[in-house]
């Protein structure tokens, strides 16, 4: 018997900055197009709500609280958005119909843990 995963939430990130050299007119273009793909992937219950980043922030540590973000111009995270995927392939499909892509933008897809931290579980915060 063929079962199918049961859906998850996989968090997309929308990176990068746009192209320097696309006109402001491509770009809104794709801006418009973005739109009407969410707008749609909502409908169909396939996108969660998501929102743009405003461009300050805060970097917090314990040592200080300072101005940020200081990420490089091509990890800036400009927004975020949660895909309803059957899989991590699924949802980077998804991810993939992204009309921004065309002019410079990235997404990250990535599955939502849901497992409480330990010091004693291989994480992204593990040291290599």
């Amino acid at each position: 018997m063929n079962q199918e995963n049961p859906s998850s939430d996989y968090l997309l990130l929308s990176r990068g900055q746009w192209d320097k050299d696309a006109s402001r007119e491509d770009i809104q273009a794709a801006i418009d197009q973005f739109y009407a793909w969410y707008d749609r992937l909502v409908a169909e219950g396939r996108i969660g709500p998501g929102q743009r980043l405003g461009r300050e922030g805060k970097v917090v540590s314990l040592q200080a609280t300072t101005d940020g973000p200081f990420a490089e111009a091509k990890e800036v995270v400009g927004g975020y958005w949660f895909i309803r995927a059957n899989s991590l392939e699924e949802a980077a499909r998804i991810a993939a119909e992204n009309p921004c892509l065309a002019y410079g933008l990235v997404c990250e897809v990535r599955p939502l843990d849901l497992t409480r931290a330990s010091a004693y579980a291989l994480t992204n915060e593990t040291p290599t």
